[in-house]
């Protein structure tokens, strides 16, 4: 058991889940460590009493003793009864709590990374993250704590028993441990291996999953039931395989550790007898404790040779819990942030250059300024650059070169709450959380009254068919607004924004999935939006964007044109083979 931390990297490990868990949940692991001593010691006592029920009943026929043999042998097990449970109690108190915490610490590590950070790693292993590595480290202190504590003490009291009543029997049978350590260890090599791969396992059965849940249409109708039942059944598979494998690898430390103890526990009752009945001068009662506390000394050494094997396969989770914890932040805020003045919304790139993890450049050397309370429309080919933009006005991203600023501020300057404070943003791909449209829609603006959000529905063309609901606003939408349409979606979105109240609207494709009903009710809605406000939009659909009052025209990331539609027409540039383009049936 021991062996294992002397790894240093498992000393680290442990030493650092101890120090941010242990510390917290101090008085009920005292309070558990406390009953785990108490069962040691009547475990101790239990074996000890045979001693003088043998003796005083069998050898000096004490009838006089019987009550208080018996009143202490009844009030040792209560006593343990009462032990077990208050230990127990903390220790499963403790280990939600325990849960609950790294939980709260995974998220939260989650939730401070950049979008970089979550195009490279999948939801799946995100939420195996959340689950499995939490639960990890619940089980890891529950084993030191038992291990170290619960079966260590109780082996060494059952051992001092042993060693008090028949020294050199409790040596003979004692050099059974080294043996049974080797054969553990040998065991112990290929447990960290499959364990680490049964993490990743799980974490195909979420994606799996996830992917079917989401992309189920697709799934359906281009019948790819039989590609996805085999992905799942693979990945169930391989979590079966490796579990079946920890379990074998578990489960041979049983042969090893019963076979040794058989021989030490025989050959104790061989000798004994010889002993007893050889008149070696020792007294039944003696040998009876002794070969009760070997007995009783059995399940703790074998829990003792078999948790290595527990702490290798948690520990594993444990590591990679602290690898995302300890994951350097794609956009990290500067110490010496501070929050953004108040400001008409005027948007400047200045002399920009940026690019994508291992992409080529975006742009090189932009210089932009998007007027404050005008529409500005951004168009050009497909990678030109427009999402970009946006990505950095709302700071998913920082530039390698120059500044974003807003009104004369440089946003990686300031706080990540200020920058977001400012920016309503509607996208193509309207995403709706789980809940109520009232709460979805109050997500704008966290303590908005019902009035306030009726009003916002009311504003976005949203209220009429919101109020047509069974529930109201107190309709569910579904997962991800599955049970609403996409016109109705985008609508919310807009209340949503509109709720936010915001200086400056970002609009991503955001008609572009609409029918024509729709978009009207939407270009309607919009209208009353962007009303005073900094309004950046993206357009594929040139006929959507005439009323903007400038349109920034991009191609390989560079500003190539720029003014009113009917400037830009007539200037028979980039613009007008775009625009002339989409106008051919």
């Amino acid at each position: 058991m021991f062996r294992f931390f002397r790894s240093t990297e498992n000393q680290r490990l442990i030493a650092r889940l101890l120090r941010e868990s242990f510390h917290a949940h101090r008085f009920g692991y005292a309070a558990a460590i406390l009953s785990m001593l108490v069962v040691a010691a009547t475990t101790a006592a239990s074996a000890y009493m045979l001693r003088e029920i043998t003796n005083e009943f069998v050898v000096y026929k004490r009838i006089g003793q019987v009550n208080l043999i018996a009143a202490a042998t009844g009030a040792i097990f209560i006593l343990k009864g009462f032990a077990n449970f208050i230990q127990a109690y903390f220790m499963s108190r403790v280990g939600n709590a325990i849960i609950a915490d790294r939980q709260r610490k995974i998220y939260d590590s989650i939730l401070a990374q950049g979008i970089e950070f979550y195009h490279s790693t999948s939801s799946s292993e995100l939420i195996s993250r959340m689950t499995n590595n939490a639960q990890a480290a619940r089980s890891v202190l529950d084993q030191i704590v038992t291990s170290y504590v619960r079966d260590l003490v109780t082996l060494a009291a059952l051992v001092g028993v042993m060693v008090w009543q028949q020294p050199a029997l409790s040596l003979i049978c004692l050099v059974i441990g080294p043996i049974a350590i080797y054969g553990v260890n040998r065991i112990l090599k290929r447990v960290r291996k499959i364990a680490s791969q049964e993490f990743r396992s799980l974490g195909q059965i979420v994606q799996v999953m996830q992917e079917t849940a989401i992309g189920v249409r697709v799934v359906k109708s281009f019948g790819l039931e039989g590609a996805m039942r085999k992905r799942m059944y693979k990945a169930v598979s391989d979590v079966e395989s490796r579990a079946n494998n920890i379990a074998t690898l578990e489960a041979a430390t049983s042969p090893v550790m019963e076979t040794l103890a058989g021989l030490a526990i025989a050959g104790a009752v061989f000798v004994s007898g010889f002993l007893v009945l050889g008149g070696g001068g020792q007294m039944p009662g003696n040998i009876m404790a002794f070969i009760a506390a070997l007995l009783l000394a059995y399940e703790p050494a074998k829990r003792l040779a078999r948790v290595r094997i527990s702490l290798e396969t948690g520990i594993v989770g444990v590591r990679m819990m602290f690898q995302l914890a300890d994951r350097p932040l794609t956009l990290a805020e500067k110490p010496d942030a501070k929050p953004l003045r108040a400001g008409p919304g005027e948007i400047h790139f200045d002399n920009v250059s940026f690019a994508y993890p291992e992409s080529a450049p975006v742009f090189e050397g932009l210089d932009l300024t998007l007027a404050a309370g005008k529409m500005t429309a951004l168009v050009g080919p497909s990678g030109s650059g427009k999402s970009t933009i946006l990505n950095l006005i709302m700071r998913m991203y920082d530039p390698q070169v120059g500044r974003v600023m807003f009104d004369g501020q440089d946003i990686s300057c300031a706080t990540l709450t200020s920058v977001r404070e400012k920016i309503a943003y509607v996208s193509q791909d309207t995403f709706l959380f789980a809940g109520t449209i009232m709460h979805n829609i109050r997500l704008g603006r966290e303590g908005a009254t019902d009035e306030e959000v009726m009003a916002a529905a009311r504003a976005a063309n949203a209220h009429d068919f919101i109020s047509a609901q069974a529930k109201g606003y107190d309709t569910d939408v579904g997962e991800n607004g599955a049970l609403l349409s996409g016109g109705q979606r985008q609508r919310i979105s807009i209340a949503r924004a509109m709720l936010r109240n915001a200086e400056i609207l970002l609009l991503d494709e955001a008609t572009s999935a609409l029918d024509a009903e729709s978009e009207a009710l939407f270009r309607d809605a919009l209208q009353q939006l962007t009303v005073g406000r900094t309004t950046i939009v993206i357009a594929h659909r040139l006929s959507t964007v005439h009323q903007a009052d400038t349109i920034v025209v991009l191609e390989a990331g560079k500003v190539v044109e720029s003014g009113a539609h009917r400037t830009l027409l007539n200037q028979g540039g980039l613009y007008q083979k775009l625009y002339e383009y989409q106008l051919m049936p």
